[in-house]
């Protein structure tokens, strides 16, 4: 049976397996116990190299797997460097680390070298981990665990209320955590993070067993590991929000210029770019063009404190962008180097706007019989872009041959090469290609 025909009569479908385990967590939640307080309490931050070394010989004695999390500054410091580590393991209890005070955690990750890190949304924290040189090299993510099990709530406080049923302290995720000293009830939120992630881990790792789908997260960690950092992008400042508003090349440059200006002083003074300027204010500038301080100061968006602070930048960065050849404006639009938007598809290729339905129908399908999201069964932007440039012959071979090429993991080709060439081949029949 192929993985898209209907199960057996009596087999039990993928949509009443998630109703029932939807109601299954419901049952979970209502029998939820508050987590109020650490085991062991809330362990005294660690901001020198003696308590450092402790906690590496702490967690070079305990045995297991290593909860991490990190909290960053997201929205008051420039960049997402990390300012507190959390780690937690069985022998060795938490360790809540600042790594302001302590940039160096590599003797703690020369220890850990052997042992598999759990972080819940990995991706997120990777990159600060391995700032201060904390690189896991096994990882089992419990977001992207609980994805791949169809989960329908997968933030950290949904899942261990809903796997494990306690109730997380909830209100300081969003905190400026490069606040010193940190209250007392922010390091205890920090600390219950990686009080039950080990638990929570082992919940779902027995999880994935049952359902067949360990294997799958495996390979989906380390593909996680392996990933290497974003490049930066170019153009950032086309990520203005609001920049749709802009039009013309003039006022693009202007927004290029008002955007760099920002970049620099939230770099300089550590902030983040929308504490310094909002993206509204850039955009305003872009579409008034004020020339004098007079105007600059009478748009609306100019009247918050850090706006009127840098006056004086924005309008040079104004005015440069006023003065600059029309050879230097920049173009309307990024070059891509993918498929067009896909609204457009139909107009400019029907052929490839049929092929996407296609497969957009075939993996919608093969995600909900085996109870995960659509985008974690096969990335969207694969599927966009085989359907736009399909293999020159259709074949399950040549299909797994170009989704592995995207990136596409070898559990993921196993489920929809065959069903997705099928799909095409069809197409192909009807003289739909």
């Amino acid at each position: 049976m192929s993985e898209t025909e209907a199960a057996e009569p009596d087999a039990e479908s993928p949509r009443s397996a998630a109703e029932r385990e939807i109601t299954r967590q419901e049952a979970v939640r209502a029998d939820a116990v508050p987590l109020l307080d650490p085991r062991e309490g809330i362990p005294p931050v660690v901001v020198d190299a003696t308590a450092l070394e402790r906690v590496v010989r702490s967690f070079a004695a305990g045995y297991g797997p290593v909860a991490v999390d990190a909290e960053r500054a997201s929205g008051y410091r420039y960049g997402q460097r990390a300012y507190l580590v959390q780690l937690r393991r069985q022998g060795s209890g938490t360790a809540l680390i600042d790594p302001i005070a302590c940039p160096d955690l590599s003797r703690l990750d020369a220890v850990l070298a052997d042992a598999e890190m759990v972080l819940h949304a990995a991706n997120q924290d990777l990159p600060c981990l391995a700032e201060v040189g904390l690189r896991p090299r096994r990882l089992f993510d419990t977001e992207l665990a609980g994805r791949l099990l169809g989960h329908p709530k997968v933030g950290l406080g949904s899942m261990v209320e809903n796997v494990l049923g306690f109730v997380l302290e909830k209100g300081h995720s969003a905190a400026d955590w490069s606040t010193r000293p940190l209250p007392e009830d922010w390091l205890r939120y920090a600390a219950l993070d990686v009080e039950l992630l080990i638990e929570l881990r082992d919940a779902l790792h027995a999880e994935l067993e049952r359902a067949g789908k360990l294997e799958w997260a495996l390979e989906e960690f380390a593909a996680v590991l392996s990933t290497p950092p974003k490049a930066p992008r170019p153009d950032p400042w086309r990520r203005t929000s609001g920049v749709h508003r802009v039009r013309s090349r003039r006022q693009l440059a202007i927004v290029r210029e008002v955007w760099l200006a920002r970049d620099r002083l939230a770099r300089e003074r550590d902030l983040s770019p929308g504490r310094v300027l909002p993206d509204s204010a850039i955009v305003q500038l872009a579409l008034e063009s004020p020339r004098t301080p007079a105007e600059l100061l009478a748009l609306p968006t100019m009247r918050g404190r850090g706006a009127r602070r840098h006056q004086s930048a924005w309008l040079r960065a104004v005015t440069r962008a006023q003065g600059l050849p029309d050879s230097a404006l920049p173009p309307p639009s990024q070059p891509g180097d993918g498929p067009p938007p896909t609204h457009r598809w139909a107009e400019r290729d029907p052929q490839a706007a049929k092929r996407l339905s296609a497969a957009r129908t075939v993996v919608a399908a093969l995600a909900d019989e085996h109870t995960m999201p659509a985008e974690n069964l096969l990335q969207p932007d694969s599927v966009r872009r085989l359907a736009w440039s399909p293999p020159a012959e259709v074949s399950a071979a040549t299909v797994g041959g170009a989704l592995r090429a995207l990136g596409a993991r070898d559990w993921q080709v196993r489920l929809v090469a065959t069903p997705l060439a099928k799909a095409l081949l069809r197409l192909e029949a009807k003289g739909d290609r």
